[in-house]
């Protein structure tokens, strides 16, 4: 029943959590399981408690392998499964392949010391899991506490890059923002450029059309300009004012054009200047990472260091080892010899008693000094290594605390410039409003003096209107007056062309500095790269170094363990050696025979 429901439950993308406590699954349940690992793609927690899976090793082996195949599930319930320490190594295995699992809940099974250290060895290659439970496993305490650590390890790391998410996220949404920003300035630039020409375009349109009513109006009153001869001299005079004027007018626009060449100028120091501080702030920030880089180097070179002494140690704790073992064979030889001379003191104790109890009283004076000897010898080596272990455990807390405050200047140094960037684009930005102001109120100044001119004109109509009775000679004037209007007005079109080029060009200018400011930003977004890269992998070696300096450590406890009940072992064997040699003579004739006298 239960491989006919793992079968459906293979190919469902629904169900999320599955609980299959206290159902007595075998071998074939295992094996669907394992598959059901493999291809479904939905569940998410997994409950197994009371099922006695660790029994059916085939079938445990393929469960094991499905579970590393798995990459959705995050929870696994094994609680009272009686898996053993090779069930273990097989789950170890399959956590080394595993990288979404999270929750793991071994509690109450076999798993014993082999199989916690086989656990503990597969931490360091799984980064995901969170939560391992294993009491009630006949575990050590020391691995108990190494397996919390590396759990430690994990959340930390996952918590950071989550922080790492979220910062580059939020960097994102500015971006956007400012390009949006811009792209709205650029937008309303390009508008009110557009509206400018559209009026410009209309006013040359009416000043068409007056100029030809006022052609026709000529051309009707051409049978009146006879009577208009009297009055030449008013219109001489008039014509003087005109041309004062027409001379004022001019002068007006070369001041225009004088300012608007200034404020070009002004516009391009600007923008070098601009430019160099770009230069300036780039070769800043090369030379922070450089720096940085530097450090760096000196960080690894001190993690290189602290490498060559912890081999260092463990190679004096394999001659410390090595010098137990000797000693160890050294006294169970001592041990056989003393047991052969006791069998041939049995057989000749009637003729060398008094030679044997001289002979066992040297014994066991120099046993005792090569006991004491040796245990002085043990007791120095033990003081050095930790005087040397409390000597790396300082430098690695030196090493620790350089890492945290180079890491906050990095990141102060990162916010002092984005809020200078800030600032100089609030800056540019204002300025950028300061100049479309003045372009606005020159634009309107023109505009006034257009409508001036605008009313001489119609001023000069209506005197040619009170003036049509004057002579064909002072038609000819006209005529020259008109063609002197005329090249007026193309001089001012083409002036106003030119202003036109010139607006044009600041607008390519300006979007040349938009691509220099985008550029910039693109080299600040990849310089916090870099930095959010070197952080992470700097982190990442911290944590690899303090779990191999954990396991070390782990590493010394068990073997001043191992020192201890050496010790307690060669005590032992030296009072029982004590105890029979003194049990023998007590039970020997002659030592009874003293004891009687």
């Amino acid at each position: 029943g239960v491989k006919l429901l793992l079968h459906g439950l293979c190919s469902n993308t629904t169900v999320k959590s599955l609980d299959l406590k206290g159902n007595n699954l075998r071998t074939m349940g295992a094996e669907a399981l394992g598959k059901l690992l493999r291809e479904n793609k939905s569940i998410r927690s997994l409950i197994l408690e009371w099922n006695s899976l660790g029994m059916w090793e085939e079938g445990f082996s393929f469960f094991c392998q499905g579970l590393g195949a798995n990459k959705f599930l995050q929870r696994l319930d094994l609680r009272n499964n009686q898996i053993n320490h090779q069930g273990a190594g097989e789950l170890a295995v399959a956590l080394k392949q595993n990288v979404s699992l999270q929750e793991l809940d071994l509690r109450w099974n076999n798993i014993g010391l082999l199989g916690g250290r086989a656990l503990l060895n597969c931490l360091h290659s799984n980064k995901t899991l969170k939560r391992l439970e294993l009491a009630g496993n006949n575990v050590p305490s020391d691995i108990l506490k190494a397996v919390e650590q590396a759990m430690d390890h994990n959340q930390d790391r996952q918590t950071i890059l989550r922080e790492t998410q979220n910062r580059t996220h939020i960097l994102n949404k500015e971006v956007l923002s400012l390009k949006d920003e811009k792209t709205k300035q650029f937008l309303d630039l390009m508008d009110t450029i557009d509206k400018q020409r559209e009026e410009i375009v209309r006013s040359d349109r009416v000043s068409a059309a007056r100029v030809s009513q006022l052609q026709e109006a000529l051309d009707e009153q051409h049978s009146i300009m006879s009577s208009l001869k009297a009055k030449l001299q008013m219109t001489e005079a008039a014509l003087a004012l005109s041309e004062q004027k027409v001379h004022n007018l001019g002068e007006l626009l070369n001041a225009a054009k004088q300012e608007q060449t200034s404020m070009a100028e002004c516009h391009f120091m600007e923008l070098q200047q601009q430019k160099q501080e770009g230069v300036d702030r780039e070769g800043k920030l090369l030379r922070d990472l450089s720096a940085a880089s530097e450090k760096n180097l000196l960080l690894r070179n001190q993690v290189d260091e602290l490498e060559k002494k912890c081999k260092v140690q463990q190679d004096q704790l394999f001659q410390l080892k090595q010098d137990l073992t000797n000693t160890t064979a050294e006294l169970k030889l001592r041990a056989v010899q003393a047991e052969e001379r006791l069998e041939t003191e049995k057989r000749r104790f009637k003729q060398s008693l008094e030679d044997m109890e001289s002979l066992r009283v040297k014994e066991v004076d120099r046993m005792t000094q090569h006991i004491g000897a040796s245990e002085r010898s043990m007791q120095d080596r033990i003081q050095r290594l930790e005087a040397m272990r409390i000597a790396l455990e300082e430098e690695l807390s030196h090493v620790k605390a350089a890492a945290l405050t180079e890491r906050g200047q990095a990141e102060e140094e990162l916010i002092k410039v984005r809020n200078q960037a800030r600032l100089e684009e609030q800056q540019r930005l204002e300025h950028l409003e300061e100049k479309l102001r003045l372009m606005t109120e020159s634009r309107d100044e023109a505009q006034t003096c257009c409508l001036k001119q605008k009313q001489m004109v119609a001023e000069a109509q209506a005197k040619a209107n009170q003036l049509t009775l004057h002579a064909d000679g002072l038609r000819r004037r006209l005529e020259e007056l008109q063609q002197d209007l005329n090249s007026k007005e193309e001089e001012k079109v083409t002036e106003v062309n030119k202003v036109k080029v010139e607006l044009q060009e600041q607008i390519g200018h300006l979007q040349a500095e938009r691509t220099a400011q985008e550029g910039l930003r693109e080299k600040i977004a990849a310089l916090e790269r870099q930095l959010k890269a070197l952080s992470s992998n700097h982190r990442e070696a911290l944590l690899d170094k303090e779990g191999e300096i954990s396991m070390l450590l782990e590493k010394l406890r068990m073997r001043e363990a191992d020192i201890s009940r050496m010790r307690e072992e060669e005590a032992q064997r030296a009072s029982f050696l004590q105890k029979a040699i003194m049990a023998y003579v007590q039970g020997s004739p002659l030592g009874t025979h003293s004891s009687r006298k």
